[in-house]
């Protein structure tokens, strides 16, 4: 085993109206950490960083008075909606100021908290990436498992590099996230970029719980939007994959032209109406599907030309244990 490594650790916690079990997922993270602290597991400067991702309820109120409760609770307020991404993302560059190890982890208590153990223990033999990797899918209703399921193949398929059943609950040491720092692209996929950093890492198993409280936020539209930011930010398969219709098509079509003048040199007068409608409207379909993929990646291009900011930090509320009233 290598030598002991700092063990200051961060929980970062995106939170998006999250009213409903914020104060119960305080409690348990609180306690939480407060054991990793007296096993020694964990420094007493760890702390828990709520990231308000702009909601609408009183998610950002319910932070401000843990925060001022207890110094272990510390809160970011984007200045709007950004998305799970850039929430994750900008807890982790706020929090790598000060800790040795980051763990992104869901507000719902749905992912095991008692799998950090497992996670420090892998830090300190030397891994700078853990990723969580839930053990089954029984508490997701079927749809849900459906879906679930086919994202993490058409993704693997499509040439992304993503871990299946990995969602965004993970351990990064600084080195990794001063590595992910130097990533400056605006369409943010974490799942299939932080493997692209390198480094030792390690997975780490753990089961899911039911949610306690309130429902999830992440709805068949935004987890295709996700689908989609996926593929166009990790794989230009699906370009190459139109390039090759295309060219089968065109094929085909040569294929067509010789069977054509084939039948009118013999003679052979064949009305095709309805072949000749069918195959319009076939090739008309896939030829505005291609144009779509295409604008998709320049779409995607646009914006990261335009280098917005990822997300923008309206408050944040900080107090070291020592300031503690």
């Amino acid at each position: 085993m290598t030598d002991v490594r700092g063990n200051v650790l961060y929980l970062v916690v995106p939170c998006y109206n999250e009213e409903e079990i914020l104060e119960r997922t305080a409690e348990v993270m609180r306690e939480k950490i407060s054991r990793l602290i007296k096993e020694g597991k964990a420094s007493e400067k760890s702390k828990i960083m709520f990231v308000n991702d702009g909601s609408k309820d009183h998610t950002w109120k319910i932070i401000s008075e843990l925060c001022r409760e207890d110094a272990v609770f510390t809160g970011i307020c984007l200045s709007r909606n950004y998305g799970h991404q850039s929430a994750i993302l900008a807890g982790m560059m706020e929090a790598v100021k000060h800790a040795d190890m980051v763990v992104t982890i869901d507000g719902d208590l749905q992912q095991d908290i008692e799998a950090l153990d497992a996670f420090i223990e892998c830090y300190q033999e030397g891994c700078e990436i853990v990723y969580g990797i839930r053990n089954s899918r029984d508490t997701d209703g079927f749809l849900k498992k459906m879906t679930a399921t086919w994202f993490y193949r058409l993704m693997n398929w499509l040439g992304c590099n993503v871990i299946p059943n990995h969602a965004d609950y993970r351990l990064l040491s600084s080195v990794a996230l001063h590595a992910l720092a130097e990533y400056k692209e605006v369409n943010l996929f974490l799942r299939g970029l932080i493997p692209t950093i390198g480094f030792q890492s390690d997975v780490v198993y753990f089961d899911v719980k039911k949610r306690e409280a309130g429902h999830s936020k992440y709805t068949f539209k935004k987890m295709a939007g996700l689908a989609v930011d996926g593929i166009t930010s990790m794989s230009i398969r699906p370009i190459r994959m139109i390039t090759a219709l295309g060219f089968l098509v065109s094929m085909l079509s040569a294929l067509m032209i010789i069977v054509c003048l084939v039948d009118w040199m013999i003679g052979k007068n064949v009305p095709g109406y309805t072949t000749m409608i069918v195959v319009s409207c076939l090739i008309g379909g896939l030829t505005i599907f291609s144009m779509g993929i295409v604008g998709e990646y320049v779409g995607k291009i646009y914006l990261e030309t335009k280098a917005r900011p990822r997300y923008i930090v309206d408050a944040v509320i900080w107090k070291d244990k020592e300031d503690k009233e």
